[in-house]
This record gives C-alpha cells, sequence and structure tokens, in this order.
C-alpha cells in the first residue's frame, strides 16, 4: 500500500509561517530606472501649452497606439494653403477655471482612419503639440475626437509612451504630477 504525501494542516486562525515579501516603495523603484526614464502612474496631469491649455488628466493607455484628445465643434479651415483645425477644450483641471472651454487651433498632420476601443473605425484630424508631463517637455501626435462618454478628455498612447521615456506604473497615480484637484 502506497504511503500518502504529508500535507501541512493549518488550523484556523494560526499563521502561516511563509513570510509575504515586503512591497517596495516607490522610491526604491524610481532609484533603478536610467537617467532617460521616468515612472509614470496609469493617470497623470500634464499640460498642452501650445493649445493654451495648463493641467489636463490623462490615462496612460498602452492599448492605444496614438494619444487622443476630446474636442468639441471640430472645424477644419485652410489657413495660407495649409490645412488647420478649429476646435475647443474643456478640461477637467481640478482648479478654479474647471470645465472652462479652450479655444484651439493647430495645423493638420494627417486625416486617418482610427479603430477605437470598441472596434469601430472613425477618421480623425491629426495634430501635433508639444506636450509638459512632469520635467519632461516633447511632442505627441494627438486624434481629436469626441470623448464625452470616456471618463478622461486625453487618452497617452505608446507613440507618447516610447524611445524609453516612461514606464508605467499600473496601480499608481500621479507619480510625476501633484494631484491636486480630482
Amino acid at each position: 500500500m502506497a504511503k500518502k504525501p504529508k500535507t501541512a494542516r493549518i488550523k484556523s486562525g494560526a499563521k502561516s509561517a511563509a513570510k509575504k515579501p515586503k512591497r517596495r516603495g516607490i522610491k526604491a523603484e524610481v532609484t533603478s530606472l536610467s537617467e532617460k526614464q521616468a515612472l509614470i502612474g496609469w493617470r497623470e496631469w500634464l499640460s498642452l501649452p501650445a493649445l493654451g491649455i495648463e493641467r489636463i488628466k490623462a490615462k496612460t493607455d498602452t492599448g492605444a497606439r496614438t494619444s487622443a484628445l476630446h474636442a468639441m465643434n471640430i472645424a477644419p479651415f485652410d489657413s495660407g494653403g495649409a490645412l488647420w483645425v478649429a476646435f475647443e477644450v474643456a478640461p477637467h483641471s481640478g482648479g478654479a477655471r474647471d470645465r472652462a472651454r479652450v479655444q484651439c487651433r493647430a495645423p493638420v498632420r494627417d486625416h486617418r482612419p482610427v479603430k477605437s476601443s470598441s472596434g469601430h473605425a472613425q477618421d480623425r484630424y491629426v495634430i501635433v503639440t508639444p506636450v509638459v508631463l512632469g520635467e519632461k517637455h516633447f511632442e505627441i501626435e494627438l486624434t481629436l475626437t469626441n470623448r464625452a462618454e470616456m471618463g478622461f478628455e486625453m487618452l497617452f498612447g505608446r507613440t507618447a509612451l516610447r524611445a524609453g521615456r516612461f514606464l508605467v506604473h499600473p496601480s499608481r497615480s500621479f507619480l510625476l504630477s501633484p494631484r491636486q484637484g480630482r
């Protein structure tokens, strides 16, 4: 007759002898990153200075190729033979000017179909604009779309994250930007 392997039994209320590993804090994680990379949270405050947007809450979305901005009243126009677009943004800034509409104008880089997370393709205007996140200043492509039914006015997509700029901490928020307001 074969012997049954012994199994450890833990009485109810007794603690396991195995210790849980200690959680490493953000400071430990940040010091292990290279100087070129910054650790960002799944949501961050950033600014789009060329568009006159001082603060906007963006969701870091590694599933989205291009960053997207909630824009209203999108109107293309010709400026000196180049295609431009005028639009309005009402960013959730968390401050006294929360949801105040900002009138924006930018040259159009492209007009392309973009597939949404629900699988529907939509033609969108694409602009290029500077962004400031923490101490980092760089340009990103933004598609303009109606995100009124979404939780965030802006998605920060993969092309903005690439080139080793950032690492994303999926369970932390506002690591490069102080949380002011909601």
